[in-house]
């Protein structure tokens, strides 16, 4: 998962209390009703599905390159690539290296330094992750590169006629998507695991991620998409929820906004969404 720290006290004694509510305009808050949705998943009796309609009907798009602010301040054309991608498990990392030995220097900006000293780093805590190069991930491209500005993983798979997931780390083919996992203890002592499916908001990213310079999910600038997260994000939430849970999610989704063709107003609608 992206992980950012806490940002440190001012050595001073000053109060960070204004640099903190320097929020970028377009950012609504984080704490507002939402419509969540449970079901029995299809494929496994022993798991639920718990998930966030208000954000999988929201109109969020990714914005990268044409607007995006990005997460550092000075570092718009990073998007949220600037601390690279910390690897969820062996596995991840291992498919990951497996497409790297096919990203070309004419897809790969930094395809020397990558394959001659590593694309892999250890952040302060000892975890293993995409290696920052010159302030960003090394497989993002810089504006003005011939081969396309952006991720190399990314471009790679659009190259190749594959779902960006297959070639990105979990994390990075994720976001803004957020799934988490918790064991539920019912009163007849039946056990069942509940797998939440919900946006990847500021807090997502640890006790650093109210310090980022700008987020996505809860600002209006990215919220003008002509299809719903749900939608879009087809590949993504297949990929994460299996095709009979995501069909049934589906399901869901279209009964909710089947209101609004009637003039009925929408129950706890995105903040960040069109009116």
């Amino acid at each position: 998962m992206p992980k950012t720290k806490k940002a440190k006290a001012d050595k001073s004694g000053k109060s960070d209390k204004k640099a903190k509510s320097a929020k970028p305009q377009d950012e609504k808050t984080i704490d507002f009703p939402r419509a969540w949705v449970e079901f029995p998943d299809p494929a496994d009796d022993e798991q639920v599905f718990r998930c966030d309609l208000t954000w999988l009907t929201s109109r969020w798009t990714c914005i990268f390159g044409s607007g995006c602010q990005g997460i550092q301040a000075g570092r718009a054309d990073d998007g949220c690539c600037t601390l690279g991608a910390h690897f969820s498990d062996d596995d991840d990392e291992k498919r990951v290296a497996g497409f790297v030995a096919r990203l070309t220097p004419d897809i790969w900006q930094h395809h020397d330094v990558g394959t001659e000293t590593g694309w892999v780093s250890k952040d302060e805590d000892g975890e293993r992750q995409t290696r920052p190069y010159n302030g960003s991930c090394i497989f993002q491209n810089r504006p003005g590169f011939e081969g396309g500005a952006g991720c190399s993983l990314h471009i790679l798979a659009l190259k190749e006629g594959r779902e960006p997931l297959e070639t990105k780390p979990d994390v990075c083919w994720q976001l803004p998507v957020r799934r988490t996992y918790e064991w539920i203890d019912r009163p007849d002592d039946t056990r069942v695991l509940q797998v939440s499916i919900g946006e990847y908001d500021r807090r997502g990213w640890g006790p650093g991620g109210h310090d980022l310079h700008w987020w996505c999910t809860s600002a209006t600038s990215a919220h003008g998409a002509g299809d719903p997260v749900y939608v879009s994000y087809r590949p993504e939430l297949t990929e994460l929820m299996g095709q009979a849970g995501y069909d049934k999610l589906v399901e869901l989704c279209e009964e909710r906004l089947a209101s609004l063709p009637k003039g009925l107003p929408l129950v706890a609608p995105h903040p960040a969404d069109p009116a």
